[in-house]
């Protein structure tokens, strides 16, 4: 992996989203359920759910970065787990920011591939190391990526500021 960064912006990530989608439904995948990845994966899911007319949206936690380029030794999927019985026979298109390592979707795509009638990825960026190829992936790179919701560091209270009762 390059210094160099990949930059997505909140105007970009509109357009990329529409790509996207629009790679999808040229391919004819029409998907019941979009599964999202959280956090990252909120946004692509919200965006696809929109641009592809798919209102049946969910939502997998899965805890694997901790940091800026560290990670814990394996994913773990973080309550609550959805019920299989919820994606159970449907065709599911995992949402997510980035396919960087791929445990994360792997994880993911192996905890559906038992239950569904078909699983397949989407995501914004895939790096070439990912151990999973994603069916639809609007750029590739093996950049650090800065998205436009997580570049800058969480919001605290400011130092003096009066609480609303």
């Amino acid at each position: 992996m390059s210094d160099a960064r990949e930059v997505l912006t909140y105007p970009l990530f509109g357009e990329a989203m529409r790509e996207l989608a629009q790679t999808i439904a040229d391919d004819g995948y029409e998907p019941d359920i979009i599964l999202s990845i959280a956090r990252g994966g909120l946004f692509v899911a919200g965006g696809l759910g929109y641009a592809l007319d798919v209102k049946n949206l969910h939502v997998m936690n899965v805890e694997f970065y901790t940091g800026v380029g560290t990670t814990l030794q394996m994913p773990v999927m973080l309550p609550p787990v959805p019920n299989v019985v919820d994606v159970s026979r449907k065709k599911v298109l995992v949402a997510d920011d980035v396919a960087d390592t791929g445990r994360t979707l792997k994880l993911v795509h192996d905890f559906c591939a038992e239950h569904v009638a078909e699983v397949r990825s989407a995501v914004v960026y895939e790096k070439p190391g990912s151990l999973v190829r994603c069916e639809y992936v609007w750029r590739r790179t093996d950049r650090w990526i800065d998205f436009p919701w997580s570049a800058e560091p969480p919001v605290v209270r400011r130092p003096g500021q009066a609480l609303d009762s």
